[in-house]
């Protein structure tokens, strides 16, 4: 908890927090999430919906506060790639997946049949 405490310490600047509260009400505007200033990784979830948003306010306040606190760019660049013991992480997501099927529905499939539990033709 000390830690979090430590890294957090920007958070009792009140025109930061300002900042902050507008990219949380932006936030739950467009996308319907409630982000709480107690959650764990609130720079990279404030940093990935101001990526993904279409307001322009939105991307403008976070730029602001990026500028104000230059060690929140450091930490979203840090979690940009998923990683696992040392070792990036293979893009296997739904859309993934979705556009290797599209890439292979053109060659014809043959129709598998299970019969009590085997594979009959």
């Amino acid at each position: 908890m000390t830690s979090l405490t430590s890294e957090r310490s920007w958070l009792m600047d009140r025109n930061l927090l300002k900042l902050v509260y507008q990219c949380r009400r932006l936030i739950s505007a467009e996308f319907g999430v409630r982000l709480h200033l107690t959650e764990e990784h609130l720079e990279q979830q404030l940093a990935d919906y101001a990526g993904k948003s279409r307001s322009r306010q939105l991307v403008d306040t976070w730029e602001c506060l990026l500028a104000q606190v230059p060690e929140l760019g450091m930490k979203t660049e840090k979690h940009s790639r998923k990683m696992y013991r040392g070792q990036e992480i293979i893009d296997d997501t739904p859309t993934a997946r979705i556009a290797e099927a599209s890439q292979e529905e053109g060659l014809p499939r043959k129709k598998k049949i299970i019969y009590r539990g085997q594979v009959v033709g």
